[in-house]
């Protein structure tokens, strides 16, 4: 085991068992958890998430529920090896415990209907974040991709307050220029972009802009480094992602950096990478370049768990 520990801000992998099968231990995707078993502590948001286009006839809220029983069957079927946490203080528990701290997140509102008793429900269940857009337009907002000058209607404003009353994290990745700006004005508190890089670095609608991410700084947020090779750059490499990384520290992002590798929801990683269990090379690198181990640590880690232990409270 190494001495990484390592809180990751988004996976694909619950849809992933959903559509081809297998399971968390072991898997041919991205993430399993015998790979993640070489950090020394691993804490994951694992989303739930469907594209409606590919389901025509089932109700959202209908795959949102069939996603859940499968993660609450793994859950089960692995209890020697990851718990269901909901805030920082269960995944200290589980830590000592030696397991994985799984932590449940829904990526586009749509598939709670946008409604509000369903996110009172998905609470209850144990959700924890919510992307308010995938990349489709909906109820709440335009997204990164449709309707992408349209920010939070009233219900979105609505759907936002109940989220902070509730102690969930309000998650900005997919979202509209727009919406991300009305979230920004809304939001007392930290609100996060999952899995979001810098546009300034390269320039897709996906990324954040320098001026979102010093926003997210003065929510005391975090913004977490996608590994999509679409959303770093052409054939990104190793120094490619610390382009992103040292570009938000540039911008004074020492406690606002995390991981959001979309594991198992991309098509293509950066050369010499080929799953969470790379991830390690990306923490030597940095230490390489004679950042502290303090920071690497806090990039890694603790600045996710810090927003969590301020936003997740009950």
């Amino acid at each position: 085991m190494s001495e990484i520990d390592l809180f990751d801000g988004h996976c694909d992998t619950i849809s992933r068992c959903l559509e081809l099968g297998g399971g968390f231990r072991r898997g041919g995707g991205h993430l399993d958890l015998e790979r993640t078993g070489k950090f020394r502590r691993y804490a994951q948001f694992f989303a739930v998430f469907g594209d409606g286009a590919a389901v025509p006839g089932l109700p959202l809220w209908e795959l949102t529920l069939r996603e859940y029983a499968l993660f609450r069957r793994e859950l089960a079927a692995n209890t020697d090896r990851m718990s269901l946490c909901r805030t920082g203080a269960e995944a200290e528990a589980a830590y000592a415990q030696g397991k994985t701290a799984a932590f449940l997140s829904v990526e586009g509102a749509e598939l709670l209907d946008c409604d509000l008793h369903k996110l009172e429900e998905a609470h209850a269940m144990g959700v924890r974040a919510v992307n308010l857009t995938w990349n489709h337009s909906n109820a709440l907002s335009g997204s990164n991709a449709e309707e992408t000058g349209r920010g939070l209607s009233g219900q979105g404003r609505a759907f936002v307050r109940r989220m902070e009353d509730l102690g969930m994290l309000v998650d900005v990745s997919h979202l509209s220029d727009p919406g991300f700006w009305d979230v920004a004005q809304l939001c007392a508190g930290p609100f996060f972009a999952s899995h979001s890089n810098s546009r300034a670095v390269f320039s897709v609608p996906r990324n954040l802009t320098d001026a979102q991410f010093t926003a997210i700084i003065e929510h005391h947020g975090v913004a977490g480094l996608n590994m999509f090779s679409d959303f770093l750059g052409e054939d990104p490499d190793m120094e490619t992602i610390l382009a992103h990384l040292e570009h938000f520290l540039a911008l004074g992002g020492e406690q606002n950096i995390a991981l959001g590798g979309d594991w198992d929801g991309i098509s293509r990683m950066p050369r010499g990478f080929a799953g969470i269990q790379d991830m390690d090379k990306l923490f030597e690198r940095l230490l390489q370049r004679n950042y502290s181990e303090a920071l690497v640590r806090d990039l890694f880690h603790n600045n996710l768990m810090r927003v969590v232990n301020e936003v997740c409270t009950m």
